[in-house]
């Protein structure tokens, strides 16, 4: 890890995903599939594996309630990113951001989050916890700014605050229906970006 760049943080989680459990394989799956793929990187004209990549242990915090996961995460990111390096996570379901976007943001105190998603996650708890997955990006929302891209659900508890908070919500429908989206999106975006 000492000569690594970039390290690998496999979070095995999903005890908040109310549809389908199973993105707690997803760490695994990437691992696995990334074996089999070429290291030129053809549109950056590299192999950017030469800047260094170490994978650790998955995170041992399948049973742990989602407070402790929070908790687990942050202290993990906490000292990787404390070492100058750059956390790669691999979830599990999206409540994990939190706890690594809290850690990084006491290195970074300009940084933003940047989020691809088609829900809004901006409950402010969902079945009795507020650091569910669909809780998550209400609590970015708290420590740093965040904008959205591609949302095309929400509740009506989350679109009553959307107008009342500092959140840039981009919906699906405005990228499929602007070519130049992306230069738009762009110019609420400063800072380091998450």
């Amino acid at each position: 890890m000492r000569d690594a760049l970039f390290v690998v943080v496999p979070v095995p989680y999903d005890l908040t995903s109310t549809y389908q459990p199973g993105s707690r394989r997803g760490p695994a799956a990437i691992i696995e599939a990334s074996a089999n793929m070429e290291l030129y990187d053809e549109e950056l004209k590299k192999e950017t594996y030469t800047a260094g990549i170490h994978t650790i242990e998955p995170l041992n915090i399948e049973a742990r309630g989602p407070r402790q996961m929070v908790s687990a995460v942050r202290r993990k990111i906490s000292k990787i990113a404390a070492m100058d390096k750059i956390p790669v996570m691999l979830g599990g379901e999206h409540s994990i951001s939190f706890g690594a976007v809290d850690a990084v943001k006491e290195k970074y105190p300009e940084l933003m989050v940047l989020q691809f998603d088609a829900h809004a996650d901006l409950r402010d708890s969902y079945q009795g916890s507020p650091y569910s997955h669909a809780s998550v990006a209400r609590r970015i929302s708290e420590i740093c700014p965040l904008v959205q891209v591609g949302i095309r659900s929400m509740s009506k508890e989350e679109g009553d605050f959307l107008p009342a908070s500092k959140v840039k919500s981009y919906s699906s429908d405005f990228v499929l229906e602007n070519k130049d989206w992306c230069q738009k999106i762009c110019k609420d975006i400063s800072g380091d970006v998450y």
